[in-house]
């Protein structure tokens, strides 16, 4: 009966734990990963009944007469914890995405637009906010045009008129994405294609992961790791003033040496809100250093967005060895 009960609270927690290391990223501290590896319970059903009576003298206005039972259920749930740590999950982080998890997850019905401003870092030599990828940057990033590129591939995927899939070049079967004959025409296309510098008219182009720099018939990508994806994502994050004065968060600036708005990169991604008090729309928070942050439960873009961190987190740190000490806890409470 209580197998809804555990799987609420575990998504619960891991969402927390998740948007709690975003925070911590944005505030320059470290982030920490403390997976659920087991939970087991034990149940304890114990009934018993008794009826008692006694007889008293004929002369006595006195009776005792009575049924008594009990029923007992004890439910004693071990949940066991292990920390992400070692070589392994350093290098899950550190290992940049794999373009056949964006093709998968594009195929899938993920918006090309959310994955490619979420995964990837540069294409075809066009930055998306590049520095945000670490440690906040004292600059202003670079990211417009990559954006745009981002929506036109958006508007060609709701047409139906773009397709991601392998192509067998020499032998070898390569990730290409084709554009439909249809659509070879259309203003999106051409701007896409000149953009990216590719030569028009193509159907078919192929796909790589050198994004450094243009080529007429090829399209580069250089994908963040997951760790560079939450640095980019810890950047959502509002910051309350009293933390910005005292200096507790990197600013960064424009060229006019005012500070930069990170809604600009992220504000249609995620946006995680600040506030003292405990939130009473939140679909999920958490309270750090004195403050809550929360995503609003009616933010559809940021719910999504999160999402697809967890599925991310989840393509590209599912196969690390648990390893480390092991802190058995015994709930006996709520």
């Amino acid at each position: 009966a209580g197998r809804n009960d555990y799987n609420q609270v575990l998504v619960q927690t891991d969402e927390e734990e998740q948007l709690l290391n975003l925070v911590r990223l944005r505030y320059a501290d470290n982030p920490m990963m403390l997976d659920v590896s087991s939970v087991s319970t034990s149940f304890t059903w114990t009934q018993s009944a008794s009826a008692e009576a006694f007889k008293f003298e004929s002369d006595s206005n006195d009776s005792n007469v009575g049924v008594r039972g009990n029923l007992a259920y004890i439910e004693r749930p071990t949940v066991t914890y292990t920390p992400l740590g070692g070589k392994d999950f350093v290098q899950n982080l550190l290992a940049p995405m794999e373009l056949d998890s964006l093709l998968l997850l594009s195929s899938s019905g993920w918006s090309i637009d959310r994955l490619m401003r979420v995964i990837v870092d540069r294409i075809s030599g066009l930055p998306n906010a590049h520095e945000a990828s670490g440690p906040t940057p004292l600059r202003e990033p670079e990211h417009e045009d990559f954006i745009r590129v981002a929506k036109l591939l958006r508007v060609l995927q709701e047409r139906d008129a773009i397709t991601g899939g392998y192509h067998t070049v020499a032998g070898k079967r390569l990730p290409a994405i084709r554009i439909e004959r249809t659509a070879m025409g259309s203003d999106e296309v051409r701007e896409l294609y000149t953009l990216l510098g590719l030569r028009q008219g193509q159907e078919i182009i192929v796909l790589d992961t050198r994004g450094r720099r243009q080529r007429a018939d090829i399209i580069g990508f250089e994908l963040r790791p997951l760790l560079g994806i939450m640095f980019f994502l810890s950047h959502a994050v509002e910051i309350p003033d009293q933390d910005k004065a005292a200096g507790r968060v990197t600013v960064t600036r424009d060229s006019d040496g005012q500070p930069f708005d990170w809604s600009r990169v992220t504000g249609d991604l995620l946006v995680i809100k600040t506030q003292t008090a405990p939130p009473a729309n939140a679909a999920v928070a958490v309270q750090y250093r004195g403050s809550w942050f929360y995503i609003d439960d009616s933010d559809m873009n940021s719910k999504y967005t999160f999402m697809l961190l967890s599925a991310l987190t989840a393509l590209q740190a599912g196969e690390i060895e648990r390893a480390g000490p092991i802190l058995t806890l015994p709930v006996t409470g709520q």
